[in-house]
C-alpha cells in the first residue's frame, strides 16, 4: 500500500470482471485521439466565370447534388483531379441577396476570393470535417 501511495498508481477494486474490462476500454479511448473524417456536403456545377475587382471571380454555379453553406471548407475539381484544394466559400449569393446556403437543383453565385484557375465545367466541392470517437 505504501509503494502504491509513493508511485501514485491508480488502484480499482472490482467484483466482476465486466466491470473491469468497460473501465479499461473507457481509459483506452480517452487516451485516443479522435479520428478525423470528411463529410461531402453538396457539389456545384461552375456555369459561368464572372470577373469582379471588388469580390474576386464569382462562379456562376448550379447545385448539383447537396448544399453549399457559406464559410463552409471547399475545393475546385476539374475532369476528376483537384485543381486547388484548401479553399472556403467567402461569398454566397442567389440572385441579387446574400444567402447561407443552398440547395440542391437552385442557381448561385459562389465567391471563393482571388481564384485565378476557375473555368466553365469545373466542379466546386463542399465538405465539413466531422470528429468521429475511437473505441
Amino acid at each position: 500500500r505504501k509503494l502504491i501511495e509513493a508511485e501514485n498508481v491508480d488502484l480499482h477494486y472490482h467484483s466482476i470482471i465486466y466491470d473491469v474490462i468497460n473501465e479499461v476500454k473507457r481509459a483506452i479511448s480517452g487516451f485516443m485521439a479522435p479520428e478525423i473524417q470528411e463529410k461531402i456536403v453538396g457539389l456545384a456545377e461552375v456555369r459561368e466565370v464572372f470577373r469582379s475587382s471588388k469580390f474576386g471571380n464569382i462562379a456562376g454555379c448550379m447545385v448539383q447534388s447537396g448544399e453549399i453553406k457559406r464559410k463552409a471548407k471547399a475545393r475546385l475539381i476539374r475532369d476528376g483531379a483537384v485543381v486547388k484544394d484548401d479553399l472556403s466559400i467567402d461569398t454566397l449569393r442567389r440572385f441579387k441577396d446574400d444567402a447561407t446556403e443552398v440547395r440542391e437543383g437552385f442557381e448561385c453565385g459562389i465567391g471563393v476570393g482571388n481564384l485565378k484557375e476557375m473555368q466553365i465545367g469545373d466542379t466546386i466541392q463542399v465538405f465539413e470535417m466531422r470528429e468521429k470517437k475511437r473505441v
